[in-house]
This record gives structure tokens, C-alpha cells and sequence, in this order.
């Protein structure tokens, strides 16, 4: 890894003088001092390798990943739902619709054989907030494509940018939600591109902008196009002020572009802003140029993904309409000033149009510890201002290198964030390379009113593969307090059987065509969706009554367990609010297991007696008395078990 020194600016008065002049408008942010020094390039996103000649020959089950209450679900599946052994898969870009928000599609690198480089453009999609995706392939076959980049209309026609051997771009777009992509223009750009769209009530409303690095640029120093009629026709590329790479866009409620980025020769961060772009017959410039101190500097080919970025550099707006509208905010994971080793996430403010920014807030909150990484952080703004961050992190590994996702949010527009939560297992970043050393250069998030939906990489499988988990709030996740099995016995009234949510099932030993699964919350329930995940049942439509909700079943076949899995309840996006286990053994009132000689006389000992909340479960003909009919039915059943 070759060094790299502290971000800077320092211009003599003259010198200054001259830059005024020669540009509409520049801010220097405070603290940035230094020397100013390179970074090493990356990487450049070429044709390296041949295309792997096998593929998919090899299957397992796919990788649910359960951590607290955080289900990562691994998205390059096939189409029987099984994980493909020994492809990789890296740089998750993920765009949600925002009229519906089950529909989401992720697009990433697709290495079909870790023993070759060759990328591909993969994809995948779900339509029931992702608690299943579906991974049709690649975009083409064959076709070298890598740092994929989506985003989404405000009516949720999906794009989706992609870059070619031949440092060109190609704009896709997807007119059912991920599904199917159709190859619409060839659109400029150059490596390590990314892409917004004006999905304000702006002149620039549908707009796109897009820039990219100077590395593998077709066009000189010239860095930035847009496209006005929706990624058809792309702008002849022009330049931007301090030539910054490695970092996002994004446009306020007045259709102002913000861009932000590293410059390659000095490590200085920037926040460019246009005030043109958003007018259709004027060539857009860059009337403000900010240098930003975000406490750091930006990292590359350093020990926790040897060949690529600890972070690139992500910039976000507020366009919630509350105090912190339009507030411009920066965020990355990088090295502190003055530190040699490990990173932090940093992040800082602007509530002037980008003019400043605030002293640099780190959002990571355990003990400052050079030793430890903080990497692949990532930014999004929801629709009510509530500030979203997730990133890699490396505080409880012993080895400063396995990693953890981690979230923490901000409802004061960055001010304070709150206590950081650990959101997957723990997991080895170096295992399954595909011929190329890192887990990529980014880890993305799209954030709602509720939550925020994101896709990383991981290696649960021992493999690199694509997650998505869903993360939101405490204060605003509902939970799931306790399930039972419910049935009514004639006139006696209604009497459950708990399933623990964890540990051991509850048995379920009465005899009828339908049972009620109750799923009680912390607070009230008003929709949400249940699957049959294990076991043979099929899972009715639910029904809501205050903190409760009721699902049928029916099709239960007896001698089993079955698992039934929660998800989107209260429209909150998670593919898993809960999964409780339901086992049914018909006459095994002892719920031991086993229907035996104990049941027989548990029920004959209760024979003629009312029922009640003690002795409900000898009543296993559910109608209300225990008799002879029950004795009959245990005994028919003895010498079952549950396996």
C-alpha cells in the first residue's frame, strides 16, 4: 500500500486571489492543512481475464442470516432459491420503488468463477419487500460490465448504469419493477461512474447526472454529463472543478446538483455544486467549490480490502420539507488525520447550500482504537429527514479484520446519532475473492420513513455473496411479543397454546381442519404477511385487531413442526419480523413429544369433567367436553412422535 498523507488545503494570497477570479465562487472549510499528496490509483475496471467456462455447477442451500432481530437474506440465488457455489458477487446497488415499496431490485458484479476476474452485470429483484429474491442472470452474457449504479423515478421506473471494458456506460431501464431490463442509450461516463435522478418538482424534474473518475475517462479531464429526456441522449461531457472522483450526487428541492469527491493529486475532499444544470438549454457549470474536512482522508489498497477503497465518499440531501430541508450532508469512511492504520465514518453538514460545513461528527461510537476498521460506509436520507448509516465495521473481532454490519441513525440532521447496533454475524471479508482482492468499493442503502433497505456483501456462505437486510429505528420497529395456537371449544370458550418465540415449540395436540395462529406485538398490527417456510400448511389471509394478528391454517399434516415466517408487518419493509415454529402431534397432551400410555390416562382422568384453562388440552376433539370420543382419538394416535 503506498501512503497516503492527510487531506489539504493551502493557497498563498496571490494565488487565492487568482482562484477567485477564475471560478464563480469557492469556500475553503476550516481545518484542513497538510501537504498535499496523491492517492494511488485504483484499479481500473478492464478486461484482465476470460470468461469462466463453468458455472452453476455446484449448489447449496441458500443463507439466511439471523442476528438479533436483523434477517439478512442472500440475494444471488437460483431459480430454485439455492445459493450458487463458487461465483463471487460484489458493489450491491440497490433502488426501491417509492410507490411500492416491496419492489426492489439490486444490481452487482457478477463473477461466475472466483478463478477468473471476468465481471458481469447481475441482478436480482423481489416484490414482497424482500423476503425472497429472484436472480435471473446477467444483463448480457458474456459482456464485460462492472461498477453497477441504480436509482429509481419517483413513479418507479428503475435505471440502471453500467459500465463497459471500453470505459463507456450503458443506461438500462426496467419498467416492472426489476423483472426484465431493456439496454435504452449508450451514456458516456467512464470508471467508477455514478448516477442521480431530479425526482423534485424542479425544472430539472427527471433529469439525470452523472460523473465519473479521471481514471479510464474517454474524455480527457472532462468528467460530468446529464441527460434530459431519461437517459436516451446524454450531454457532451464537460469539466468540473477540482477534477473529484470516488463519490456521489444528489439535487435539494430546488433542483440545485450537489456532487461530492476526493481530488486524485491532493486527497482534498469537495462539494461541487451546479445551479444550471437543472435548466434543459444551458450547459451546466459549477458556480460553488467547498472544500470539505471530514476528519481524514480517504483510503486505498489498505489491509481490509487490499485492492480497493476503505470508502468512498457519499453525499446526501434533506428534502423532507421539516428545519433540516435542503441540509447537504457528506459522509465516509476514512483514515483519521494523523492516524497510520484503521478508519472511521465521519460525517459532516452543510445548511447553506453547501457554502459550509460543520466540524466533523464520528458516527462509529466505540472506544478510538487505530487498530480497528470502520469501512464501507454508506448514506441515505429518508423522505422525513431521519438520517440512515451502515457500514463494515471490525470492533469485536480479535483479529481487526472480520467484520460486522453496523447501523446507527440521526433524527437532528447529524448533530447526534444514536447508539450504534450491529446488524449481521461476523464474518471473514477475505474469503471467496474472485480473482481480484476486495470485496468492492460500496455498500449501498435507500431509506423510507420507517427504515432503510440495504445491500452489502458478505461472506456467510464462506463465499462472497449479496445480502439484503432491513434496518430501522427501536423506537419505530414494531415487535413481535409472543405466538399461540388458538381454537375455541363449543361453549367452554377459547383457550391458546403459547409457541415460545425461541428455544423449544409448543405442541399442538388438538385434532380439527383449521387452526389459528395468533402473533400478538408491542403495539397495534394493522398488515403484514405470513409464509409457510418449513412444514406442510398452507398460511391463510391475516386478520388485525389491535396488537394481534390471526392467520388460518389449514392443510396441516400431523407429526411435524411447522415454521412460519413474518414479514412487512405495519408496511415496515423487513422480509423477517419473525419466524416461531409450530409443532402438531395430535393427542399429545402431555406435550412431550410422544403420544403414549401417559396421554391415554391423562385424558381418562379428565373424562366428564367441563373444560377449563387446566385441562383444555385433554379436550382434543375441540368440542367442548372431554369423553370417550378423546380417550379414543389419543389412543388411535398412540405411538406417534414428533421427529
Amino acid at each position: 500500500m503506498l501512503p497516503i498523507f492527510s487531506e489539504c488545503f493551502r493557497v498563498s494570497k496571490a494565488n487565492l486571489f487568482a482562484f477567485l477570479v477564475s471560478l464563480s465562487f469557492l469556500t475553503i472549510a476550516s481545518g484542513q492543512t497538510g501537504e498535499h499528496k496523491p492517492l494511488p490509483s485504483e484499479a481500473l475496471e478492464k478486461y484482465d481475464n476470460p470468461p469462466a467456462l463453468l458455472w452453476r455447477t455446484g449448489l447449496s442451500p441458500r443463507m439466511i442470516s439471523q442476528h438479533d432481530a436483523f434477517t439478512s437474506m442472500q440475494v444471488n440465488v437460483n431459480a430454485s432459491g439455492q445459493n450458487i457455489t463458487g461465483d463471487a458477487a460484489n458493489e450491491p446497488s440497490i433502488c426501491v420503488d417509492p410507490t411500492n415499496g416491496n419492489k426492489m431490485a439490486i444490481g452487482w458484479r457478477q463473477f461466475n468463477s472466483v478463478a477468473s476476474n471476468f465481471r458481469q452485470a447481475g441482478w436480482g429483484y423481489t416484490a414482497n419487500g424482500g423476503a425472497s429474491w429472484t436472480f435471473p442472470g446477467v444483463l448480457e452474457n458474456n459482456v464485460f460490465r462492472s461498477d453497477p449504479v441504480l436509482d429509481s423515478t419517483s413513479t418507479g421506473t428503475f435505471f440502471y448504469l453500467s459500465l463497459l471494458e471500453t470505459f463507456f456506460d450503458n443506461m438500462w431501464r426496467s419498467l416492472d419493477g426489476g423483472m426484465t431490463w431493456t439496454n435504452i442509450a449508450p451514456a458516456d461516463g467512464g470508471d467508477k461512474q455514478w448516477f442521480t435522478i431530479d425526482n423534485t418538482n424542479s425544472t430539472g424534474h427527471g433529469f439525470q447526472y452523472q460523473f465519473w473518475s479521471t481514471s479510464g475517462d474517454n474524455y480527457g479531464t472532462r468528467q460530468f454529463t446529464r441527460s434530459t429526456d431519461g437517459g436516451f441522449t446524454w450531454l457532451n461531457p464537460v469539466s468540473i472543478p477540482n477534477t473529484p472522483i470516488w463519490g456521489t450526487l444528489d439535487v435539494d428541492t430546488n433542483g440545485l446538483l450537489f456532487l461530492g469527491g476526493v481530488n486524485p493529486n491532493t486527497n482534498q475532499i469537495w462539494c461541487e455544486r451546479s445551479s444550471n444544470a437543472k435548466t434543459a438549454a444551458a450547459t451546466p457549470s459549477f458556480d460553488q467549490n467547498t472544500a470539505v474536512n471530514l476528519g481524514g482522508q480517504i483510503v486505498i489498497n489498505a489491509a481490509i480490502n487490499p485492492v480497493g477503497l476503505v470508502g468512498q465518499i457519499f453525499l446526501a440531501v434533506d428534502r423532507s420539507g421539516t428545519a433540516t430541508n435542503n441540509n447537504v450532508y457528506m459522509m465516509a469512511s476514512v483514515q483519521p488525520t494523523g492516524a497510520t492504520n484503521g478508519s472511521d465514518v465521519m460525517f459532516v453538514r452543510s445548511s447553506d447550500a453547501g457554502h459550509t460545513f460543520s466540524t466533523p461528527v464520528r458516527v462509529n461510537d466505540d472506544p478510538i482504537n487505530h487498530s480497528k476498521w470502520h469501512w464501507l460506509g454508506a448514506l441515505s436520507v429518508a423522505p422525513n429527514g431521519r438520517i440512515d448509516s451502515v457500514w463494515l465495521d471490525t470492533r469485536n473481532a480479535a483479529n481487526n479484520t472480520d467484520s460486522q454490519l453496523f447501523y446507527s441513525y440521526s433524527t437532528d440532521g447529524g448533530v447526534t446519532w444514536a447508539p450504534n447496533v450491529a446488524v449481521s454475524n461476523s464474518f471473514n471479508p477475505f474469503l471467496g475473492y474472485p480473482n481480484q482482492n476486495k470485496m468492492g468499493d460500496y455498500i449501498t442503502i435507500v431509506s423510507d420513513n420507517t427504515g432503510g433497505n440495504v445491500a452489502y456483501a458478505a461472506t456467510f456462505n464462506l463465499e462472497e455473496d449479496i445480502y439484503y437486510v432491513r434496518v430501522a429505528p427501536a423506537s419505530s420497529a414494531i415487535t413481535l411479543l409472543s405466538a399461540a395456537s388458538r381454537l375455541t371449544h363449543g361453549s367452554a370458550g377459547t383457550f391458546d397454546i403459547n409457541m415460545p418465540l425461541t428455544g423449544t415449540a409448543g405442541i399442538e395436540d388438538r385434532s380439527t381442519s383449521t387452526y389459528d395462529a395468533v402473533f400478538a406485538f408491542n403495539a397495534p398490527v394493522t398488515s403484514g404477511t405470513v409464509m409457510v417456510v418449513a412444514g406442510t400448511a398452507v398460511a391463510g389471509a391475516p386478520t388485525f385487531s389491535g396488537t394481534e394478528m390471526s392467520v388460518p391454517l389449514t392443510g396441516v399434516a400431523n407429526a411435524q413442526s411447522v415454521s412460519l415466517q413474518l414479514s412487512n408487518i405495519n408496511g415496515d419493509g423487513n422480509p423477517n419480523d419473525g419466524t416461531v415454529p409450530f409443532s402438531f402431534l395430535i393427542g399429545d397432551t402431555t406435550a412431550d413429544g410422544s403420544v403414549n400410555a401417559g396421554d391415554i390416562g391423562q385424558t381418562k382422568s379428565q373424562s366428564g369433567n367441563a373444560v377449563s384453562a387446566s385441562n383444555f388440552r385433554e379436550d382434543v376433539t375441540v368440542d367442548g367436553s372431554i369423553n370417550a370420543g378423546d380417550i379414543g382419538l389419543v389412543k388411535s394416535k398412540s405411538g406417534t412422535a414428533l421427529p
